[in-house]
């Protein structure tokens, strides 16, 4: 007869973990034959998230068209050229860059070059990435707490309404979402064996996120070092050499492209848009970078803009007011006593594998939501986007939590219940014309849910409470990201929700068009050649998007971001680069934001060009010299 072990003989690597007795399992038991109930469920609770996000994301995506024309116009370029694709070019001819990395247009450029140009090859890459990142939530959450609190918390992203706008559109952050959660699945996987590989996989995952969007990608990086110094599964030292190596893997590959652009010489690649200096750094840390948090000529702190693209002003409630609540906060304040409770629960003790998993994920939460919160510079409404994730993480982690009926989970899950009711009304008390009767609805729900939890001792009576409260949560993110699919969510700023929320477009003002095209005819006809605007988005997307014609912005996306050089200008002239230029845009010392954007490269035109029959029409070809010889007088301070 084998001795019984005891507390002090018994191997800690076949001791139960916190996550396998939440989860229901039990390490080491035999899997019988054939197709078990528990699979079944497995395959439901993962299955549906995946199938709604599917649903959500593809249906009816071409009622969104090309979506942002300023993406989908820079693909239409890049599809045409291998060199195009290398450098990012914004146009044919190479005179100037997009102002985000390559990577994500990189995608859609491969999707088109696959199956030709149209909504659904430039689309449907977006809404994959979507339906992976739910799955990727789904599994990062089930293996510590669950598969219900994985069904939980893929359902709550699949149905957060800026997601979903997000993921049927061109925009860069679909890709830098599945690389940050996919960063953070890698890292947390890599706490249960303290294996380098994992860290130096996440490090690659953040460098490919970094070249989608830059600086965004390294939100989650403070909370990913932390849950590895804090745990540290080999000891502190190992995990220290750990952080270095996945440190090195993400400089490496976020550093290849902006590397690669500053070593080639200026005159072989376009101007950077974003930048005053065309240099890729500037756009890294600058444009890009530290200008977006501490604010940049042209954001809101520039113009007090209040709502709008711009997202409200900075303050501890912006992701709850009435331009960023609707789109990712319906479970904010659910989700923020949820990672509460899970650090009160844990303890954050070193052997409890909730411990790396709720810094890490609490940790990119808090990053994140406190950057936002803060943040003075350019900040759209679609950026809480990265923070969906994250918010569905906690709340799926705090419905396994709430489950048990200890006297942690009957204190916190009434509070967790009660803030995420009085958030969302909050945000529907912002938006009045939605939803009028779900106020009430909440209130009682999330009330009898929150007493029931409390003093409920049947269990199965506490888990249909509980049930019924995320249920009542879900409801109007679910209205909301159904209201997406119903109406086309394209354009520079894609929001998710109701058609009576305000539209923001790409689009330029028809007369605007109308003055380009114009120009394009006389162009054609006296010997073609490449067109220069003020602006790259706009009329000036939508015509190359929609005839592929030679244009080219001076300025970037508005015709303000970039201060493009004489010199440089003067050269691509020289080079044959630019024929003609349409004259327009702000001023030789910019507009009452203080930017001068295309405004020297048109001061100059007007100069040194010849004037055409077309008004605002300049030829520039074989005027190289000219523009270099002017020398526009410095602007004033703004």
């Amino acid at each position: 007869m084998l001795p019984r072990p005891t507390a002090h003989s018994s191997p800690a690597h076949i001791q139960p973990r916190p996550c396998d007795a939440m989860a229901g399992t039990v390490v080491g038991a035999t899997r019988p034959r054939g197709v078990s109930t528990a699979y079944v469920r497995g395959a439901v609770a993962g299955g549906v998230p995946i199938v709604v996000a599917a649903l959500l994301n593809l249906w009816s995506l071409d009622t969104n068209g090309y979506a942002n024309t300023f993406y989908s116009a820079a693909v239409r370029s890049m599809s045409g050229s291998w060199h195009a694709f290398l450098y990012n070019w914004f146009d044919r001819a190479g005179v100037m860059t997009v102002d985000k990395p390559p990577l994500a247009l990189w995608v859609q450029s491969t999707s088109v070059r696959a199956f030709g140009l149209s909504p659904w090859s430039i689309l449907v890459p977006q809404a994959v990435m979507g339906v992976a990142t739910v799955a990727l939530v789904y599994d990062l959450t089930r293996r510590r707490f669950g598969r219900t609190a994985g069904f939980v918390a893929g359902l709550a992203l699949a149905l957060t309404p800026v997601s979903v706008a997000i993921w049927r559109d061109n925009n860069t952050d679909a890709l830098l979402i599945l690389c940050c959660v996919t960063a953070v699945w890698l890292a947390v996987r890599g706490l249960e064996d303290g294996r380098t590989r994992w860290v130096v996989l996440s490090g690659v995952a953040i460098g490919l996120g970094f070249e989608t969007k830059m600086a965004a990608a390294l939100l989650v990086v403070p909370a990913l070092a932390g849950a590895w110094l804090w745990v540290a599964p080999r000891g502190i030292a190992a995990a220290l050499r750990s952080l270095f190596a996945g440190g090195v893997a993400m400089v490496a590959v976020g550093g290849a492209w902006p590397l690669l652009v500053a070593l080639t010489p200026v005159a072989d690649r376009p101007w950077i848009s974003g930048t005053n200096d065309n240099s890729p750094w500037s756009l890294v840390f600058g444009y890009n970078g530290a200008g977006r948090l501490l604010g940049q000529e042209g954001g809101p702190g520039a113009r007090g803009v209040r709502g709008g693209p711009f997202g409200g002003h900075s303050g501890p409630l912006r992701l709850l007011d009435s331009s960023l609540g609707g789109q990712a906060g319906w479970l904010l304040a659910f989700a923020l006593v949820a990672g509460v409770g899970v650090v009160l629960s844990s303890r954050l003790r070193r052997g409890d594998p909730r411990t790396g998993w709720i810094i890490a994920v609490g940790g990119s939460f808090a990053t994140i939501a406190v950057a936002f919160s803060a943040a003075h510079g350019i900040f759209h409404p679609y950026y809480v986007s990265l923070l969906a994730p994250f918010t569905a993480l906690l709340a799926g982690a705090g419905t396994a939590l709430f489950r048990r009926a200890g006297p942690l989970a009957r204190a916190i899950a009434p509070l967790a219940l009660a803030a995420g009711v009085a958030s969302e009304v909050a945000i529907l008390n912002d938006h009045p014309a939605e939803l009028a009767w779900l106020p009430a609805v909440l209130v009682g729900v999330g009330g009898a849910a929150a007493v029931l939890v409390t003093v409920a001792d049947h269990q199965p009576v506490r888990w249909a409470a509980l049930a019924g409260g995320v249920a009542a949560l879900l409801v109007a993110p679910a209205v909301w990201s159904y209201d997406t699919v119903g109406h086309p969510a394209n354009g520079t700023f894609p929001m998710g929700g109701p058609t009576t929320l305000p539209a923001q477009s790409s689009r330029g003002p028809h007369s605007a068009m109308r003055r380009t095209e114009r120009a394009l005819v006389y162009v054609r006809r006296h010997g073609g050649g490449t067109l220069a605007v003020s602006r790259q988005g706009g009329a000036t997307a939508d015509i190359m998007i929609r005839t592929g014609a030679p244009l080219a912005g001076t300025g970037g996306f508005s015709g303000r971001e970039s201060h493009m050089s004489l010199e440089w200008f003067a050269a691509a002239v020289e080079r044959g680069q630019v024929r003609w230029v349409f004259v327009g845009g702000p001023g030789r010392c910019g507009g009452r934001d203080g930017r001068i954007g295309s405004g020297t490269v048109m001061w100059a035109v007007r100069r040194a060009g010849v004037r055409t029959r077309v008004h605002g029409l300049y030829r520039v070809s074989g005027r190289g010299r000219a523009l270099l010889a002017l020398h526009p007088p410095a602007c004033a301070p703004a």
